[in-house]
């Protein structure tokens, strides 16, 4: 199944900006304040670097929808 959609989780405001999505997957993943995707970031390509970071993250705070 393709990811359609990849968001921060902010209920908890928990993300800790390590930086762990962003060096596995910088064409999607940004890191300033907290954890940003990229707004022109292309999903499919980055499918299996996108899994890598919800598994890598500590907190726990990236999500994904797929289609």
């Amino acid at each position: 199944m393709a990811i359609k959609k990849v968001w921060l989780d902010e209920s908890n405001d928990s993300c800790i900006a390590c930086g762990i999505c962003e060096s596995l997957c910088p064409d999607v993943f940004e890191i300033k304040y907290k954890m940003e995707v990229k707004a022109d970031a292309d999903f499919a390509e980055h499918e299996k670097e996108i899994n890598e970071a919800i598994i890598g993250c500590p907190t726990g705070v990236i999500n994904k929808e797929e289609e």
